[in-house]
């Protein structure tokens, strides 16, 4: 291929992508306890949306870049998470023959992805790779916004438009048709806090415990930062005082 035919490619995919970008409907605004600069995580609708996750996501899904014993961060037991893990087998080894073997997850083990590698996800999912969600929040513009927007956004196409085959109608997603179906009805998951359990709810959760896997440091990092703008400003107004005894005999 010559450059000029290389760069004219190059300008239509850019435009091509713009142009789906341009219409997929804006995620709708919600207000996140870990938004701003005192933001927090609400470590009971964490572990809701790990149970949301666990259950219904985690079948497709992988958040392969967080261990087991990162759970107990966020308000469950070690005991507890020792039960989660022992729910999976990882492969170890090798052992004293130079055989691998499986045996149950610990703390330290990251978490089980549902498939051995990409070709198998595809193949069980119609072609579609279902993408990681270790960092998904992170990964899209307006990262929770969008998220659950997608998750709440499905519906059927307007008159006129079709959707092709073992696709579905969703506004926020590029082109508006997307493979995975609709992962959220409402009393799929039922929680024990007594929490409403609606579609909406399940959503935000998941999303909580998103943003907690994509930045487990961030309610750290905000205090840190909040420490060292007091600090700033402290030191600003003792050296501002200094300069002005200093320099007071000079007209």
């Amino acid at each position: 291929m010559s450059l000029k035919k290389a760069i004219a490619f190059i300008v239509f995919t850019a435009f091509i992508s713009s142009a789906s970008a341009s219409n997929v409907e804006k995620p709708k605004e919600t207000e996140w306890p870990f938004d701003g600069i005192f933001g927090y995580f609400d470590k009971q609708a964490i572990q809701r949306g790990f149970k949301v996750f666990k259950e219904v996501c985690s079948a497709c899904h992988s958040i392969k870049y967080l261990e087991y014993g990162n759970l107990t961060k966020v308000g469950f037991s070690e005991a507890e998470v020792k039960t989660i893990a022992a729910e999976y087998n990882v492969q170890d080894g090798p052992n004293d023959q130079g055989d691998m073997f499986e045996r149950p997850a610990r703390l330290t083990d990251y978490f089980h992805t549902p498939f051995a590698n990409e070709q198998a996800a595809r193949a069980a999912n119609n072609g579609a790779h279902p993408p990681d969600l270790s960092l998904i929040v992170k990964a899209r513009e307006d990262g929770a916004n969008y998220i659950h927007s997608l998750l709440t956004g499905y519906q059927d196409p307007p008159e006129g438009v079709e959707v092709p085959d073992g696709m579905h109608y969703n506004p926020y997603f590029p082109n508006h048709n997307i493979a995975m179906t609709p992962p959220l009805t409402a009393g799929a998951v039922e929680y024990t806090d007594g929490t409403e359990d609606s579609i909406d709810q399940m959503s935000k959760d998941v999303v909580m415990f998103l943003q907690w896997v994509a930045e487990p440091k961030m309610e750290e990092r905000k205090i840190l930062g909040i420490k060292v703008m007091l600090y700033l400003f402290i030191f600003t107004i003792v050296f501002y005082l200094a300069k002005k005894k200093i320099w007071s005999d000079v007209k």
